[in-house]
């Protein structure tokens, strides 16, 4: 069967970051601006889509970048092969964008005398509320805390994300028109039911870290603290120093950042200890790394038995040496190696194995329906309660995950929310928009630069170490440079611009097959999806992503692509005798509150054009 190119998440999936992107932000879009120098555009098009370009430049969990093409092109190329520094770049945009950003982002309408309550100013909500006030609502956003971000703010150390920084885009936002309510912690759902909003939303995170119930918890206490409760204290200065000798454990992102504060609040020696292997730890790589590079050693395979202590002082910790072993489905069992127990000795333990949700304040009563696992039962899609004017979202609807996560809950909650106050049916979801654009700007000419740069990727320089270890208010990661930036940028390879064919103008010459500097193009018998991946110039063995097959054509052969390793280079279209081959950028745009998402817009929400 030929490949339906009409279906919008056929080159969709093509962009692999951007499909990867919880927000689909558009990247090869935002990287090409970068590269030509329009910073404040590149800025825009991430604050549509992730709304914190700037904080997401430096905390970003980055699923775009496994997703990368460059890093499987590279694989026969470099000793490491390494995606494009999508998530370095986006901080480019933020840190080189003129000071006339403000006038350029929109004003809002004018008010519709529809109310909305945000419970909780993290990301999720600050998502919901830019989207939102946007087309007209009011907007209230309740939180304990002085100023808003939530736990960008509290829990992101100051090294890794500075505080103007969070001021700056959190301000971006407030500026448009919302009610912040600072020091206001929301303590019964009934109450706040019974103010009249016309939607509620929920995203305040999950709150609670995970203990570790152990011998000796109890009478060592005060020297063992939870990971993120630990964090919030060290930002609100309640924490100002530690003692020499820390144990982190936990393999996550919060136990990195507790061992690395811990580090520079005066610990001489600190470990991270975690009971999984190495590889299987849940903190991202380049957060492994980063610790590691500060001397901060990773001990896996290591189960917490008992906190050591000495008439209630903590000396140490017992931990018991295991093996992960996994069943037919990959399910993971740690057993013990039968080995003897290791004892490490230390004088404070940072407890950074997990985090859950805690909803003290929504009265079973209040009407919100619980599971068993005390999380309110909210739809995936849509984010709606059982009550149908309450919403969750981030952290708060399915459990922890990340920023960039929370964003896209709270673009879709939004879009929820407008549509349930437009008496719109919530389940109904708008479709995004979506064109294809010719580039040929000459016979062999694109309006893109489609030459295939053999950069490796390009290291973001660091604050010398001295420095950076005196100090957890210091930034680690400085940032690219301008003329690293561009260098990085021309790695990307442009995998938006899609290689369009026309069946109807083939003359099966052959040409593209032999420029083809991946073999990625293939005439061939038609056949069934496995076997036609078998019979290519270059076998297609990598199914996640799609064969680009045609009609047949006057030779009833069929020309198929191979869309995992093609470089989009455009030589195939340079070559092409009679244009069948065309480079049409390919540009999608999820669909955000207001007049497109709604029924009325619905059938021009849509536009697939493809343009000679």
């Amino acid at each position: 069967m030929p490949t339906n190119v009409a279906d919008p998440t056929y080159f969709h999936k093509v962009v692999d970051c951007q499909w990867a992107c919880p927000a689909h932000t558009p990247v090869p879009e935002y990287i090409r601006l970068i590269a030509q120098g329009r910073y404040d555009d590149a800025y825009m098009v991430n604050w549509v889509s992730n709304v914190f370009p700037g904080i997401l430049g430096r905390t970003c969990d980055r699923p775009c970048e496994p997703a990368c093409r460059r890093g499987r092109v590279e694989e026969k190329q470099a000793t490491k092969p390494e995606p494009v520094a999508i998530c370095r770049l986006k901080r480019v945009a933020a840190d080189f964008k003129s000071d006339g950003i403000r006038a350029i982002i929109p004003r809002p309408l004018p008010k519709n005398g529809k109310r909305v309550a945000c419970v909780g100013a993290g990301p999720a909500s600050l998502t919901v509320a830019r989207d939102l006030v946007s087309q007209g609502y009011a907007v209230t956003i309740f939180d304990g805390d002085a100023k808003a971000g939530g736990f960008m703010r509290t829990q992101v150390p100051r090294f890794r994300l500075p505080e103007e920084v969070i001021d700056e885009e959190c301000g971006y936002i407030l500026n448009l028109g919302v009610e912040f309510k600072s020091g206001r912690y929301i303590g019964s759902m009934k109450e706040l039911l019974g103010e009249g909003w016309d939607a509620i939303f929920v995203g305040c995170g999950a709150p609670r870290g995970r203990d570790l119930q152990i011998d000796g918890r109890e009478e060592a206490k005060a020297d063992i603290h939870i990971g993120i409760d630990w964090l919030a204290s060290v930002f609100f200065g309640h924490v100002t120093a530690v003692k020499k000798r820390v144990i982190v454990l936990g393999g996550g992102n919060t136990a990195m950042d507790c061992c690395r504060s811990a580090r520079r609040l005066g610990a001489d020696d600190v470990k991270v200890i975690v009971r999984s292997t190495f590889e299987d730890m849940k903190a991202s790589p380049w957060e492994k790394e980063d610790a590691m590079h500060e001397g901060i050693p990773i001990i896996p395979c290591h189960t917490p038995k008992a906190f050591l202590h000495d008439n209630g002082k903590l000396v140490g910790m017992r931990f018991e040496l295991v093996e992960s072993v996994y069943d037919a489905k990959g399910r993971r069992t740690l057993k013990p190696t039968g080995q003897p127990d290791v004892d490490f000795e230390c004088d404070e333990v940072l407890v950074a194995v997990g985090q859950e949700n805690a909803f003290p304040w929504i009265e079973r009563d209040s009407g919100i329906a619980f599971d068993e696992w005390g999380m309110p039962t909210v739809d995936p899609v849509t984010f709606q309660s059982n009550l149908p004017h309450v919403f969750f979202g981030g952290d708060a609807a399915f459990g922890p995950k990340n920023i960039i996560t929370a964003v896209a809950h709270g673009h879709e909650a939004a879009v929820s929310i407008d549509r349930l106050l437009h008496e719109e049916p919530v389940t109904q979801r708008p479709p995004p928009h979506v064109n294809l654009m010719s580039q040929k700007m000459g016979l062999h000419e694109w309006s893109y630069d489609n030459a295939v740069s053999n950069d490796l990727r390009f290291k973001v320089p660091w604050t010398d170490a001295e420095k950076a270890l005196k100090s957890i208010k210091v930034e680690v990661e400085l940032g690219f440079d301008l003329p690293t930036a561009f260098k990085e940028a021309q790695r990307c390879l442009n995998c938006d611009v899609q290689t369009v064919f026309s069946d109807k103008l083939c003359i099966e010459c052959d040409a593209c097959v032999d420029i083809c500097p991946t073999d990625c193009i293939s005439f061939t018998g038609d056949a069934d999806e496995p076997e036609l991946r078998l019979q290519l110039s270059a076998p297609a063995l990598n199914t996640e992503q799609a064969l680009y097959v045609s009609a047949p054509l006057k030779t009833q052969r069929v020309m198929v692509k191979d869309e995992d390793v093609c470089l989009h280079c455009g030589l195939c279209a340079e070559r092409c005798p009679t244009g069948a081959w065309d480079m049409q950028k390919f540009l999608l745009l999820t669909t955000k509150a207001g007049p497109a998402c709604r029924d009325a817009k619905t059938t021009s929400a849509v536009r697939v054009e493809t343009l000679a």
